[in-house]
């Protein structure tokens, strides 16, 4: 029995064909190094990234529960410094702090070695935005991830 879910999702344009494992359309692995990271590690990952980047920007803005204005400030800049961590770090080197803690990189499904600041740039962008890395096919593949042309897979078995 189908689950509810695809009956909607799979009419925006997923791929709903699933094969053996996520991945096996791809070329990659079933388990081990270059397999597909699970959405528990890239969702961890995510985690790590926004706490570290809310412990860099307490350098720079005290938090202040009470005061609303200093806490939409210290967001903000929260979220400034989050990009400032993740786009240089996936563009050159394929991981976030928080993926490197994980053991997890993205790779580009065209075999290019570095992921490139437009795709590192737009992979940020829709991330903030929170629905595309939520909305995933069957190979685990967020709907950033589809429009960069990239893959999260594992660095270690």
């Amino acid at each position: 029995m189908a689950r509810w879910t695809e009956t909607w999702l799979s009419g925006i344009g997923l791929d709903t064909e699933e094969g053996k494992w996520p991945g096996e359309k791809l070329g990659l692995p079933e388990h081990g190094v270059n397999s597909v990271a699970s959405g528990g590690q890239r969702l961890l990952a995510f985690l790590v990234d926004l706490f570290a980047a809310a412990m860099i920007t307490t350098l720079f803005v005290q938090p202040e529960f009470a005061n609303t204005d200093v806490m939409q400030r210290f967001n903000w800049v929260s979220v400034g410094v989050w990009a400032v961590l993740t786009v240089p770090a996936t563009a050159f080197l394929g991981i976030t702090p928080g993926m490197g803690v994980l053991g997890i990189r993205v790779a580009r499904l065209d075999g290019a070695t570095m992921v490139g600041v437009v795709r590192a740039l737009a992979r940020c962008v829709l991330t903030a935005v929170l629905i595309p890395p939520a909305v995933r096919d069957v190979d685990g593949r967020g709907l950033h991830d589809r429009a960069t042309g990239t893959v999260v897979v594992r660095m270690r078995s």
